[in-house]
């Protein structure tokens, strides 16, 4: 039984989460993603806690978009030299992760080679408590730069990710079922670890989308809107049966962007996407569900109940 079954949809119905990441990066960001979820052209947003504006991206939602989908973005890695970030945690130590000023590594290598898992719990606990002691009333989590998921070494952190999920309730980007990446078959060492994740969250009581969607962040050489588009509207179309995530990093490219990020521009056309008419009507058209994290999030809390 896929995820959209459990919701209480047919075997055969598509659904899709459009997440906003970075909620709380810098003000073209939370101007960007508030104006998005208010012409409900995204259906949820994650917020780094850790960041300068997080405190106006929670001021902006609440005035804007109070009943909207927000979950917290855990940020343990620090990824732009002209702007960086540390640790929300007073109780316990993170040096195992921090650097001589207090920034987490720039790289997930980094990350997964030095961070003591008992630390990353404890700061993954301050990150929830702050988004809660905001006033936020959390809906999901999901990872910045996928660092808690051992990528490069296999070394993951996802069961203390599955035991704060199941502590305050919240669902959890980790796709069901992987798809190929790029056309690319996924290893078969990495499907095995992942069915072994997927089962432990299960048993915990999480619920996870089937599928997780995450195009290129970064602009390639030659790229333009027409060429993101049309890999967009292919991605659409091959949607899969059940309940799809798919992670946009949506921003107006602006000065303030471009003075830390080094890809401002896709972060424009991933605007210029999910307002695009046409993306709109062929959603429609291929009857595409959009769906919050809301209805995964009760779906979980009923299943503890």
């Amino acid at each position: 039984m896929n995820t959209a079954q459990r919701l209480g949809y047919g075997k055969e119905e598509r659904l899709l989460i459009v997440n906003a990441d970075d909620f709380g990066l810098c003000g073209s960001v939370n101007e960007t993603i508030s104006d998005l979820l208010s012409d409900k052209a995204i259906c949820s947003t994650t917020i780094m806690m850790n960041c300068s504006w997080s405190a106006d991206a929670v001021t902006l939602i609440k005035e804007t978009n109070p009943d909207a989908d927000v979950g917290v973005h855990w940020a343990l890695t620090s990824e732009w030299p002209k702007y960086r970030w540390g640790s929300l945690c007073r109780s316990h130590s993170t040096l195992s992760f921090s650097d001589r000023d207090g920034w987490f590594p720039e790289t997930i290598e980094e990350f997964e080679m030095r961070a003591d898992p008992e630390e990353v719990r404890f700061e993954l606990i301050a990150q929830t408590e702050a988004a809660i002691q905001s006033g936020l009333s959390l809906s999901h989590a999901d990872n910045h730069m996928g660092s808690l998921y051992g990528f490069h070494s296999g070394k993951d952190f996802l069961p203390i990710v599955f035991d704060i999920c199941a502590r305050y309730g919240l669902p959890f980007r980790l796709p069901r079922r992987l798809m190929p990446v790029g056309g690319r078959i996924v290893p078969s060492e990495l499907n095995e670890r992942a069915k072994i994740r997927v089962r432990q969250a299960d048993d915990r009581g999480i619920v996870l989308p089937d599928y997780v969607l995450g195009p290129e962040y970064r602009l390639k050489s030659g790229e333009t809107y027409e060429s993101v588009k049309a890999e967009g509207v292919s991605l659409i179309r091959n949607l899969l049966p059940g309940v799809t995530e798919w992670i946009s990093h949506p921003s107006r490219s602006t000065d303030e962007l471009r003075s830390f990020h080094g890809h401002p521009d896709k972060r424009g056309m991933e605007v210029a996407f999910w307002q695009d008419e046409q993306i709109r009507a062929i959603l429609a058209e291929e009857k595409i569900r959009l769906i919050g994290w809301k209805e995964l999030q009760r779906l979980q809390l009923s299943l503890s109940a």
